[in-house]
């Protein structure tokens, strides 16, 4: 309500909105966003929602289908993979202003990609977008100064968020919705992994699933001594001769990843080893647990990011 406010706010005021919202993941940054847009509709002006992958982009569509259906609209959804004519008519509808909501990825930062009247620009995951990138989008009206509203799932220190972001304004929701069960974090070390084994069998055996995520895909020679996805996948099969292990990462092609995520998601594999694809806007509720092997190697902002998948 508080961020909501912060928000509104801004809109009404003289001058145009640069706001970061920060929230761990599920707080309700979704639902903060809609009721920015709802804002900027009843204005008259158009919003667009850009995230930084094709499966979150797809998920924050589905999550907002419902919200806008609810007053009878629609938000279109834009990414590189759609059919030409597809993406034509979303064009068309952004140029002559019939649709007046867009989710997509940098697809929405084209030059071909004009509108009527943008009066509010979203990015989720933020820092997974270059300076450039997120100006490209506000500057798509030439007619006014567009309202920005950033958002991030990672905490940054304030102090810090004051030096990158000295023109922002920091939002922060602290709160998460009730009934949300605490993620615990434990850090074991390589004689511990047994311990680690029982553990994800308790929770296969109570009919969840299970997220494994490494680094590499495959065995380097400069990097004998860190496990990857394929090596780890098959040692996990051996473990669990019961359960389905399925992997993802980036060298499988846009469909194989959709197939596997679907699969996952329908609990048709019960331990998805991957790389950091899972680390964004992933969402299967019932994967309660997640190893990171060789956390080491991953930035503090992708070891949030991924935390932020279970619980």
């Amino acid at each position: 309500k508080q961020v909501v406010n912060e928000i509104c706010r801004d809109l009404m005021a003289q001058h145009p909105m640069r706001r970061m919202v920060q929230g761990d993941v599920g707080s309700g940054k979704t639902l903060v966003a809609f009721l920015a847009i709802l804002a900027s509709l009843s204005d008259g002006f158009q919003s667009a929602l850009m995230a930084p992958t094709e499966i979150l982009a797809k998920q924050h569509a589905q999550s907002f289908t419902p919200l806008f259906a609810s007053i009878g609209m629609a938000a279109a959804l834009l990414t590189s993979a759609m059919t030409a004519k597809a993406k034509q008519a979303v064009l068309d509808g952004l140029a002559n202003g019939q649709i007046q909501v867009v989710i997509g990825t940098h697809a929405l930062i084209q030059e071909t990609v004009q509108f009527k009247q943008l009066g509010l620009v979203i990015i989720d995951e933020q820092h997974r977008f270059g300076v450039g990138q997120r100006q490209a989008l506000v500057d798509k009206n030439d007619k006014i100064a567009v309202n920005l509203l950033q958002m991030t799932a990672t905490p940054i220190p304030r102090s810090l968020a004051m030096t990158l972001y000295g023109e922002m304004h920091v939002s922060t929701i602290d709160q998460l919705p009730k009934g949300r069960q605490p993620i615990t974090t434990r850090w074991l070390k390589e004689d511990q992994l047994e311990e680690l084994e029982d553990h994800v069998a308790q929770e296969l055996e109570a009919g969840h699933q299970v997220y494994y995520v490494l680094p590499l895909i495959e065995s380097s020679e400069h990097l004998e001594q860190i496990e990857n996805v394929l090596e780890v996948a098959d040692r996990l099969a051996d473990s669990f001769p019961d359960y389905k292990v399925d992997v993802l990462h980036g060298q499988l092609n846009k469909e194989e990843q959709e197939a596997v995520m679907d699969r996952f998601k329908q609990n048709q594999v019960q331990i998805l080893v991957a790389t950091t694809m899972v680390e964004v806007g992933v969402d299967v509720p019932n994967a309660t647990i997640m190893v990171i092997q060789s956390a080491e190697r991953f930035g503090l902002a992708q070891l949030h990011q991924l935390r932020g998948r279970v619980g």
